[in-house]
């Protein structure tokens, strides 16, 4: 093997990647909610250089722009700012600064599909059906006292606002606060694109760009048609005509060429889709639009290997020769993968094998090839914590609850024992974990066999093993299609990777012997014969 391999290779091929959400990671001042000086006070967790931290080579910064806070960050007022309850563009700066000291690259949240209604640019665009940006927003006329067409929101209920002063209608792709971009509009589109140059020019090394594929909507503002597939968003309708339009890939391309001028920077887009239909992440993968697009369909799978291996080969497939997956298990959209395949400790209580489990999941996305992508506390095995109605901030919580509120996966990171766990000496924007006496940094850390040691041992080893960073993928049958193997393979390295998704032993076959260079059991030292997995055991052998 040859460090070589990887030295060529861009670094957003082989990081891996942790996304914070800024008001829950740590907080510096005691408001309650975090900051970016917060987040500077905790890199050396998240990389100090040895193995005694969790070793993450990017961080993902969620939204901490001047924003109202109704969909907290998302709908923003100011592109170019820093709200002051996360601090200040100097802060930014330095976290930047004291980041790339230590080898962490700083992406932050591009959110490019609409803006607050707060903003200027829509204080100008709704003053009258003349002004010089009422095109930056989509304004249409009704048609017989109704919107202008079927289209809804993917938060749920119709797409369209009323502004009673004009008598327009304008679009809003998610909650009614947040008028909808158009991209179509030459100036609309180059102040968009200066957004980009500022962070750029503060060092930041790219951006993951939000609901990426409904940047771009039908133009001949046709109707959705119905489908009796599936629920989208409370109504039978297929969004064909307000996602996935092919002018996307057009705007991709120019945010693309932009970001090229600053050299080593990367994009990572956010490309939702029907849970019953395939990703077409890919479509945007290649060299002329993103470097990476994110792969979701693991979120609507229970934990069952046969399921996560039909979503990789299916990728493989068809995806371009210079594509490179991203993939991730939970996110501040998406209920944390611990309680989905672990139990939520709160309601159901906590299954006997989640820690397991949490494991196996650990060891897909550290080993397949592709970007691997962590949420924030999910190497300690933080979950779904439930929340009474009055504590809830989401607003899709509050309209929804108690069937969903994305409250429940974004409470503050634990740090420490006691009162705040570290996270806040004041009152915390959302209620800690109870059990985060159990389940802080400090405390798993100081356990060998903790879930947080388990993430730190693969992320290290990782970054050792050329063949796991940008190797290829080769799937490799199995004869019980509860066990995920495959192999990652460099011109100078053979991997074998199995997965064990059940609580029962099972024997692996195609495994050619070699040496165990990493193993969920401390037991084995060697594989044997004839491997046989122990229940949920994770095995990487060099051939």
């Amino acid at each position: 093997m040859s460090a070589a391999e990887t030295n060529a290779a861009p670094w957003w091929k082989t990081a891996v990647y942790y996304q914070i959400y800024v008001r829950s990671f740590a907080d510096s001042n005691g408001d309650g909610v975090g900051d970016l000086q917060g987040i500077i006070g905790k890199l050396d967790y998240l990389n100090d250089g040895t193995p005694n931290s969790l070793g993450v080579d990017c961080l993902w910064l969620t939204p901490f722009y001047e924003s109202p806070n109704v969909d907290f960050g998302y709908d923003i007022t100011n592109h170019c700012s820093v709200h002051p309850e996360h601090g200040s563009l100097a802060d930014f700066d330095r976290l930047v600064a004291e980041a790339h000291r230590r080898g962490i690259r700083v992406i932050v949240d591009y959110v490019v599909t609409a803006t607050s209604d707060e903003h200027p640019w829509f204080a100008e665009s709704r003053a009258s059906r003349d002004n010089p940006k009422r095109d930056w927003y989509i304004w249409r006329d009704g048609w017989n006292g109704k919107p202008p067409n079927n289209w809804i929101a993917v938060s749920g209920g119709r797409g369209w606002g009323l502004d009673p002063a004009t008598g327009q209608y304008f679009y809003h792709p998610f909650f009614e606060c947040q008028p909808s971009l158009n991209w179509r509009q030459p100036d609309l589109r180059r102040a968009m694109l200066d957004v980009m140059r500022f962070w750029l020019d503060r060092r930041a090394d790219g951006f993951r760009i939000d609901l990426l594929n409904h940047l771009v909507v039908d133009e001949q503002m046709r109707d959705n048609p119905r489908s009796w597939k599936g629920w989208y968003a409370g109504r039978f309708q297929q969004p064909l005509c307000t996602r996935d339009q092919p002018e996307s890939h057009e705007v991709v391309a120019a945010m693309r060429t932009l970001l090229d001028e600053y050299g080593e920077k990367m994009m990572v887009g956010e490309t939702s889709s029907f849970p019953w239909e395939p990703s077409q992440a890919h479509t945007f993968v290649n060299s002329r639009e993103l470097n990476l697009a994110f792969n979701m369909e693991f979120f609507v799978y229970r934990f069952q290997a046969q399921k996560f291996r039909e979503v990789v080969d299916r990728y493989e497939r068809v995806a371009a020769a210079d594509g490179w997956p991203a993939w991730t298990l939970s996110n501040h959209d998406i209920p944390r993968h611990f309680g989905r395949y672990g139990g939520a400790r709160i309601i159901y209580g906590e299954r006997a094998d989640a820690v397991a489990r949490a494991r196996v999941c650990a060891a897909m996305l550290l080993t397949l090839r592709g970007a691997p992508f962590l949420y924030y506390g999910e190497e300690l095995g933080m979950t779904n914590r439930w929340l009474p109605r009055r504590w809830m901030k989401d607003p899709i919580g509050k309209k929804s609850w108690p069937l969903f509120s994305r409250d429940c996966w974004r409470t503050p990171m634990l740090w420490t024992p006691g009162p705040g766990a570290g996270f806040t000496t004041g009152d915390p924007w959302l209620p800690l974990d109870p059990d985060a006496d159990r389940l802080n940094a400090q405390t798993a850390g100081a356990r060998p066999d903790s879930l947080l040691n388990f993430y730190r041992r693969l992320i290290w080893l990782r970054k050792e093993l050329p063949a796991l960073q940008i190797g290829a993928y080769e799937p490799v049958a199995a004869a019980d299609p509860a066990v995920f193997a495959f192999r990652r393979r460099t011109a100078n390295q053979s991997l074998f990777v199995a997965l064990n998704f059940t609580d029962r032993a099972i024997p692996v076959a195609g495994a050619a012997g070699g040496n165990v260079r990493f193993s969920s059991e401390p037991w084995r030292t060697d594989a044997g014969a004839r491997l046989t997995l122990a229940p949920y055991e994770t095995v990487i052998l060099e051939e």
